[in-house]
């Protein structure tokens, strides 16, 4: 499995939006877009049935990391009107009040992880948080 798939997973592990379902004969993860709460549906494999995207609420453009805190699965349609945000300067004031309302979702939809997806969130912290508290 791809880091990539291991990522998404732990996204998925982390997310209250996400229940395990199926997707015709496959195990799948079915959840909500962080902007728009459309569907997403993750393969059990971490990849992606619908158009789900890695979202980082702090830009990476602006330093910011892989943490899982400051992930998030979005949409593509979300994800890509987001970049455009992501190219207004650090200290722009509507970047600020994007960022604070994305953390304010990521925080409340935050769960501790089931145990089938527990391996990826330990992979991810251990590759990507540095301080793994939310």
């Amino acid at each position: 499995m791809k880091a990539k798939q291991r990522r998404v997973l732990a996204i998925v592990a982390t997310d209250a939006t996400f229940e395990a379902s199926r997707h015709g004969t496959r195990s799948v993860w079915v959840g909500a877009c962080i902007h728009c709460r459309s569907p997403l549906t993750i393969g059990a494999d971490g990849r992606p049935v619908s158009e789900a995207t890695i979202e980082h609420i702090w830009p990476q453009r602006h330093g910011g990391d892989e943490a899982l805190a400051n992930l998030a699965l979005a949409c593509g349609a979300c994800n890509r009107g987001k970049s455009r945000h992501d190219q207004r300067p650090k200290h722009d004031p509507r970047l600020a009040e994007i960022v604070a309302e994305l953390r304010r979702r990521r925080a409340e939809r935050w769960r501790e992880p089931p145990s089938e997806l527990s391996a990826h969130v330990a992979w991810a912290t251990r590759a990507f948080d540095p301080d793994p508290g939310v």
